[in-house]
């Protein structure tokens, strides 16, 4: 690849040369972990003799932290090798809608959606707010989010699915314990994929006022975007934004998403790795329960693994139940 891009001409094709430049530096990254461990394996084996011979208590404490932090290393490098899928390098798109449940759905989605975003910051990826469309009441009809960092999709695939969340229900009266639902769709940025190709003749653009929760109009200018995309009819709004402009490019970018997984759907009718099944967001089809009331769990119906501490897990911790999804699709 560093051949190719010495050649002449090598960049007259402006978007296809970065896209081939961020896949190098991608691959010598990886290169480069991979003889970085090699490196403290090998100095981890002559820190073991070293220990056996002089049976130092200092040198067998220094063994077992680094054993540790090499282990722990490993076995994330060992989840980023099921990571080969033509989109998992890419960022991830992630839309979180509302389903059966009334208020207590749409605070549930606000719930998700910050839960998303502190795994991200944990993470240190990159991470910005799309599109919020607000609950009457409380909460969130629906949100979509951009994260990034390495392997974002390859990771956030796993959440994609219906979540199910019970608790005592803080908008009821006799405060009664009740059963919320949300969906949540991932899909895999672009990324100026020449396969996805939008002709401005074939987008209608609606402009709105944005609202803010309780459907109150927050704004006096009409900066927020509805996109039609019109050979499709896939329809895309955005409205965080104060700008027109940004509202607009962000829009943008959801749309192109979206496509590019249309384009996938109609090449294959299930294209493994892409997108998983859409299933509505209703009782029986969910992928994994957050349980506040009469106990404390969460629970992975794909994989059986189970938290008892659900407010850790809403607070970002998720790698756990990532970790797990992925590698259980090894070999599938």
């Amino acid at each position: 690849m560093e051949r190719e891009a010495a050649e002449p001409g090598y960049w007259d094709d402006h978007q296809t040369a970065q896209r081939k430049m961020q896949q190098l530096g991608r691959l010598k990254d990886t290169v480069t972990l991979w003889r970085d461990l090699e490196s403290r394996s090998q100095n981890l084996v002559e820190l073991t003799e070293l220990a056996l011979a002089e049976n130092d208590p200092s040198l067998q404490a220094q063994l077992e932290s680094e054993g540790e932090e090499l282990t722990q290393t490993l076995a994330r490098e060992e989840i980023n090798l099921t990571l080969s899928g033509p989109y998992d390098d890419r960022s991830a798109i992630v839309t979180i809608i509302a389903g059966a449940g009334g208020t207590d759905a749409q605070n549930w989605a606000e719930m998700l959606m910050s839960m998303y975003v502190q795994w991200a910051e944990t993470g240190k990826r990159p991470c910005d707010v799309m599109d919020l469309s607000y609950g009457e009441e409380a909460g969130l009809r629906g949100a979509t989010l951009e994260v990034g960092g390495p392997h974002a999709f390859g990771y956030l695939i796993a959440e994609q699915g219906v979540h199910r969340l019970v608790r005592l229900s803080p908008y009821d009266p006799n405060n009664l314990r009740q059963t919320s639902f949300a969906r949540v769709d991932i899909l895999p940025t672009s990324e100026d994929d020449p396969e996805v190709e939008i002709r401005s003749e074939d987008i209608k653009m609606d402009t709105f006022r944005s609202s803010g929760p309780g459907g109150q109009n927050v704004q006096k200018v009409a900066s927020a975007v509805r996109l039609t995309h019109v050979p499709t009819g896939i329809v895309v709004s955005c409205q965080n934004e104060r700008s027109q402009h940004q509202n607009r490019e962000y829009a943008i970018r959801i749309l192109k998403a979206r496509l590019l997984a249309r384009q996938a759907e109609e090449k294959a009718k299930e294209v493994e790795g892409m997108r998983g099944e859409r299933k509505a967001a209703e009782w029986g089809s969910q992928i994994r329960s957050y349980v506040l009331h009469p106990y404390k769990s969460v629970k992975d119906h794909r994989t059986n693994l189970q938290s008892t501490n659900p407010d850790a897990v809403l607070a970002g911790d998720i790698d756990r139940f990532i970790e797990a999804f992925l590698m259980s699709k090894v070999g599938q």
